[in-house]
Order: C-alpha cells, then structure tokens, then sequence
C-alpha cells in the first residue's frame, strides 16, 4: 500500500487509512484473523476502545506479528479511548486499556465522547440515570497526566463540536491533536473542519461510508446516484468515492470491514483522483438527517434530548 500519512500537532505522522475494529457481536478469533489479513494487506493504522471490546484481540494479532518480524511497533499507529465511565480517572483506565492490548504505550489516546458516565456503566447501552454532569476540565487535565507519563504519544477527542473544541482550548495546556467524529459525503462537516483547522487539530473520520451495517448507519452515501455517477465515470467503487472524497479534504478515514475484498476495495481509494466537477457535485448532496429527534448513543437515548443538544449547544 502506499505511503500516506499525515503529520499531526504532536510531531508524529498518521497513515491516513486507518483500520476500525468495532463489531457486533464482537467476536476475538474473527477480530484477530481480520487484523492479520489487515497487516498483510498493508493497514498500519488500527483504531480501538474500551467499549468495543476488541483491545485483547487487536493487541493479541499486533503482539504477534510483531514478534514474528512482520512488522515493528514502530510502523504501528495506535488508536483506543476514553470510556465514560473513566473520565474520573484517565490514567488508570488507560494502563488497563494497555494491559488489554499488552502494550507499553498508544500512539492515540481519545475521549470517546463528551459524556460522562457513573463509574460502573462499563456497558454500551447506557440506561437514562447513568449520566453525570461531565467537568471537562478535569477529564483533560487527566488526559495531558496520561501523556506526561508516556502512557501515549497523543491525545485527541471524538465526537466534540466546535464549541466543545473552543471550550476545551481555554483551559487545556495542551491542544487535542485529532477530533474523531463521523465524516462522509452527506455529512460533511464543514464548520468543524474549519475550527479544527484553525487550530491544526486533524479530523479523522469514521463511518466514512455511512455506516452501513450499523444499527444508527445509512446505505444513503453509497447508494446515492450522484456518488454512483461518479464512481461509474471513474470506474472505481461507490465507496471508493466516499472514501477519497474525505482524504481529499485532508482527513484520515476509519474504514470497517473484516470482508478481505472490501478491504482491498478501501486501498483502492488511494489510486482515485477526484476532479473539480466531483467535488462540486458532492457539495451539491443534502446533508443526511442523522440522528433526527432524540439523540442515540449505541442505540440508547441518553438525557440529551436532541442531537443539537449534545453536538452544538453546552452540556
């Protein structure tokens, strides 16, 4: 695969293609036999948490290849995050995250959303009386102590709006260097890229397809006519389109698929080129009505009742 990577406002460079290892259900052997045939493949950039329950799995199959001279730790970027019910406690929740992946460090370390949970909520489907007022400032300053320690190269976000991004700079010592938030063709997020960039604070992007095959996912993106106008005139792939579309715009993308032949489809992007014309009838599609009325997390309303709630306004 080539060689595509992005400096990032720490100093250290991320491959632009990055490989998702949430599944439902989630299954070890299907997940390590999926992150070999991604490392023979050629992905470099593997994206993990606490919540999807793939950490001993990915950290099993990178463990492996690296003690059988495939590839070094060093060629490994190495996503997981900040569960809800850890922002009390960063540091330890990331040493546990490590002992998971049998690791001595991450090379990213994310809050995983901006919502704060009780301590026990180690579930995904959080009940309506699970939620505590998040203090940022606090769950910050333990991440930036993660980082002090060599816990990780990194921290980032995921899934802050602009607003939580500006908030967070006011008393954050240390600038987050990624924003991992949901990015495609109908969900641009143009606002946000302006901000993050503003403040040199890559947006990397999951469900870059949509998500289809998720419970809160679309077919919408890869079955829209335009993205499949385009990919026929280009002979290439709908999500093909979806994915090079978001690297054009200088993003990474989290791409999900153990399917060996979507996985090879997802390098493919990199060989497309999207012209002027493409561009302009992208910026042309409707914003997808994602998340419409009350807002879902993995499936379970929380007390943000509204997606405006949770994304733009203050919590």
């Amino acid at each position: 695969m080539r060689s595509n990577h992005v400096r990032l406002n720490c100093g250290i460079t991320v491959p632009l293609l990055g490989f998702g290892t949430y599944s439902f259900p989630n299954d070890r052997n299907t997940t390590e036999v999926a992150v070999h045939n991604a490392l023979e493949m050629g992905y470099r950039h593997f994206d993990t948490a606490k919540i999807y329950g793939s950490e001993p799995a990915v950290g099993k199959a990178l463990n492996e290849a690296i003690c059988e001279g495939e590839v070094e730790r060093e060629d490994i970027f190495l996503t997981s995050k900040l569960w809800g019910s850890d922002h009390h406690d960063p540091v330890s929740a990331l040493k546990q995250t490590l002992k998971n992946l049998d690791m001595e460090y991450l090379d990213m370390y994310l809050v995983h959303w901006p919502v704060k949970l009780k301590p026990w909520v180690n579930y995904p489907v959080p009940n309506e009386d699970d939620f505590e007022k998040l203090d940022l400032e606090s769950t910050w300053a333990g991440m930036e102590k993660c980082l002090e320690m060599g816990l990780c190269r990194c921290i980032g976000v995921s899934n802050f709006s602009s607003k939580k991004i500006e908030s967070l700079l006011d008393y954050g010592s240390t600038t987050p260097a990624v924003n991992q938030v949901e990015m495609h063709p109908m969900w641009r997020q143009g606002r946000l890229r302006k901000i993050c960039g503003d403040h040199k604070i890559h947006v990397s992007a999951y469900s870059p397809l949509g998500g289809p095959g998720n419970a809160w996912g679309s077919t919408a993106v890869v079955d829209h006519p335009i993205i499949r106008s385009i990919a026929f005139k280009h002979r290439a792939t709908p999500a093909q389109v979806a994915l090079n579309w978001g690297l054009s715009k200088g993003s990474s993308v989290i791409v999900k698929s153990f399917n060996q032949e979507r996985m090879k489809e997802n390098i493919g992007s990199f060989d497309l080129r999207l012209d002027d014309e493409d561009m302009f009838e992208i910026e042309k599609l409707e914003e997808m009505k994602i998340m419409k009325g009350e807002f879902h997390i993995n499936g379970t309303t929380s007390p943000y009742k509204t997606i405006e709630e949770l994304w733009d306004g203050e919590i």
